[in-house]
C-alpha cells in the first residue's frame, strides 16, 4: 500500500525543520500544511521538497481543518492506501512507516494503528517532563490517541475526516467516529515520533492546559460518554470545592471564630484537596517516578484543574453565542 504524509503547523520555525529532515527520502509523498504562519515554514517546507497548501486566513484555523487540507492534497494527486499524519513540531523515528504499514496489511480490520511519543528535551522543563509523562500509554486496542496517527485512507473517508470545528482533541474526536464506522484502533509498542514541546514558562503550560479543557467540553458535548470523569473532575475541584472552601471560611469569619461547623466545611474542601493530591503523586510514582518528581508533578496536576476549568466555561460561552471555536495557542 502507498504512503502520504501530511504535516501540520504554524510558525514551527527550527521544530518544522527538524520535521521535514525526519521525513526526507521516505517513499511517501509529502504535504505540508500552513496555518497562517509569520516566519520562513512555507519557505522552508518548499526547500524541502514538499507540497505546500496554505490555509485560507478567513476561516479560523484549527488542526482538525489542516489535516483535512492534507488529505485533499493528497487525494488531489492520486490518493495513497495509508496516510501518516504528523504534527509539524515532531519528528517522525526511522523505520515507524515500515512497521506501521505492515501492521494495516497484516490487520484488515484496524483503520488506524499509533504508536509511542516522546519529548526531545524532557529534562528542560517542568512542563515538557510533563507532557513527556502524558504521552505514556499502554499499546494494544485503544479507543483514541493523538495527533500523530497512520490511518487507512478508506477508513479516513468511511469516518468523514476530522471535524473542522472541533479546536482541542479534535484526533480523540475523530477517532471516535471512527470506531463508530466499524474500525479498531490499535497502539503498537514501537516508537513512532519524537515531540519537541518547548514550554518553558508558566503561562504556557497554563494556556495548554486551558486548552485541554475545552476539549474535554467540546468533544464532551460531541460524545457525552468521552471525557466524562475529566470533566468531573475539574467541575469538583475546579469550581466545587474551592466554593465550598471559600464559603466555609467567609462564614467562619464573619459569624463569630468559636463556630466550628463552617470551619469544618472549609478543612473537609482542603482535605479533598489533600487526598486527590496524594492519589496523584501515588499514581505518578507507581508509573515509574522518584517521590520528588512525583510530588512535583502531582502539584502541577492538581493545579491544571483550574486552567481546564478555564477551557471549559470558555467553550460553554462560545457555544452560548454562537461564536466560532478559535484555537488557543500555547507556543
Amino acid at each position: 500500500m502507498s504512503i502520504g504524509i501530511v504535516l501540520i503547523g504554524r510558525n514551527e520555525g527550527a521544530r518544522l525543520r527538524a520535521c521535514l529532515a525526519s521525513v526526507a527520502g521516505l517513499e511517501a509523498r509529502v504535504v505540508y500544511v500552513d496555518s497562517g504562519s509569520a516566519d520562513d515554514s512555507v519557505a522552508a517546507a518548499r526547500a524541502a521538497g514538499a507540497q505546500v497548501v496554505e490555509l485560507d486566513r478567513e476561516t479560523p484555523f484549527t488542526a482538525a481543518r489542516a489535516r483535512n487540507a492534507g488529505f485533499e492534497a493528497l487525494r488531489a494527486g492520486g490518493l495513497p492506501g495509508i496516510v501518516q499524519f504528523l504534527d509539524g513540531d515532531c519528528t517522525l523515528v526511522r523505520g515507524w512507516l515500515e512497521s506501521g504499514q505492515a501492521r494495516l496489511v497484516e490487520a484488515p480490520e484496524l483503520g488506524l494503528v499509533t504508536g509511542w511519543r516522546e519529548e526531545i528535551h524532557p529534562k528542560a522543563s517542568i512542563y515538557n517532563a510533563l507532557a513527556d509523562v502524558e504521552w505514556h500509554r499502554p499499546a494494544g486496542p485503544i479507543t483514541s490517541c493523538g495527533g500523530d496517527m497512520m490511518v487507512r485512507a478508506e477508513a479516513f473517508e468511511a469516518a468523514g475526516g476530522f471535524d473542522p470545528t472541533v479546536i482541542a482533541a479534535e484526533d480523540d474526536e475523530f477517532c471516535l467516529r471512527l470506531a463508530k464506522a466499524g474500525w479498531q484502533l490499535e497502539r503498537l509498542p514501537l516508537r513512532m515520533s519524537r515531540h519537541d514541546a518547548d514550554m518553558t514558562r508558566f503561562a504556557q503550560w497554563w494556556r495548554r492546559a486551558e486548552r485541554s479543557g475545552h476539549g474535554f467540553a467540546q468533544v464532551g458535548a460531541l460524545h457525552p460518554a468521552h471525557f466524562r470523569a475529566e470533566r468531573r473532575r475539574v467541575w469538583l475541584y475546579g469550581l466545587a470545592l474551592p466554593l465550598l472552601a471559600v464559603a466555609g471560611l467567609v462564614g467562619w469569619v464573619s459569624t463569630h471564630p468559636t463556630t466550628t461547623a463552617w470551619a469544618a466545611l472549609a478543612l473537609l474542601a482542603l482535605a479533598a484537596y489533600a487526598a486527590s493530591f496524594l492519589r496523584t503523586a501515588q499514581g505518578q510514582h507507581r508509573g515509574g517516578l522518584p517521590w520528588p518528581e512525583a510530588l512535583h508533578h502531582a502539584t502541577y496536576l492538581t493545579l491544571s484543574k483550574f486552567p481546564n476549568l478555564l477551557g471549559m466555561l470558555r467553550y460553554h460561552l462560545r457555544r452560548a453565542r454562537g461564536r466560532a471555536m478559535r484555537i488557543i495557542e500555547y507556543k
